[in-house]
C-alpha cells in the first residue's frame, strides 16, 4: 500500500493562518496529508531545527513554510533538510510583504527555497501538489483535470464579455 502524500504548512506566527487557508483547503480536496505548525525561526529556532531534522523520517514530502517582515523561517527550515520547501511570504508589515519576498527569494547557493507570490498560498500548494505528482500519479491526474477546468472557466468569461460589449 502506498503512503499518502504529505505536506507540512509552518507558519511563523497564527496570525497568518488566514493566508495559508487556501493552500489547506486545496491540498485537502487533492487528497494530501497536511501538517500545520506554527514555529518561529527567532523566537522557536531549536523546534523549526527539529522539525525539519525530522521531517523526512515523519513522511513529509514537501514544507510550505510562510512568514512575513524578516521572514528567515522558509531557509531555517530549509537549511535542516533536504525537503523541498516553498516560501510564502506574508503581507505583516508597513513593507506590504515586500520584505518578507526579498527574505525568503534570496536564499544563499546550496539552500534553495521555491518563492511563491506574496500571500500566494494556494500558488504554493499547486506547487507542492505538482512536485508530489512526481511520485504519486494520480495526482498528476488531478492537476490536468484542474488546468482543463481553468481553461473552461476562462472561455466562459471570454464569452459574457463579448456579449457585454456588444450590448454596448
Amino acid at each position: 500500500m502506498q503512503k499518502q502524500p504529505k505536506v507540512a504548512i509552518i507558519m511563523g506566527s497564527d496570525s497568518d493562518f488566514d493566508a495559508l487557508k487556501p493552500a489547506i483547503k486545496f491540498l485537502k480536496e487533492y487528497g494530501v496529508e497536511v501538517d500545520v505548525n506554527v514555529m518561529s525561526a527567532h523566537r522557536t529556532p531549536d523546534l523549526a531545527k527539529d522539525y525539519a531534522k525530522n521531517a523526512e523520517d515523519n513522511g513529509v514530502d514537501v514544507i510550505i513554510a510562510a512568514a512575513g517582515k524578516a521572514a528567515h523561517l522558509p531557509g531555517v527550515l530549509a537549511a535542516f533538510t533536504t525537503i523541498p520547501v516553498i516560501g510564502v511570504p506574508i503581507k505583516a508589515s508597513v513593507l506590504d510583504g515586500m520584505d518578507a519576498l526579498l527574505a525568503i527569494v534570496q536564499m544563499p547557493a546550496g539552500i534553495p527555497v521555491a518563492t511563491v507570490a506574496i500571500d500566494g498560498s494556494k500558488n504554493a500548494a499547486i506547487l507542492a501538489v505538482q512536485i508530489l505528482s512526481l511520485g504519486y500519479p494520480e495526482l498528476r491526474a488531478k492537476l490536468k483535470a484542474f488546468k482543463e477546468q481553468m481553461k473552461e472557466e476562462v472561455i466562459e468569461k471570454n464569452k459574457k464579455v463579448k456579449e457585454l460589449a456588444e450590448q454596448l
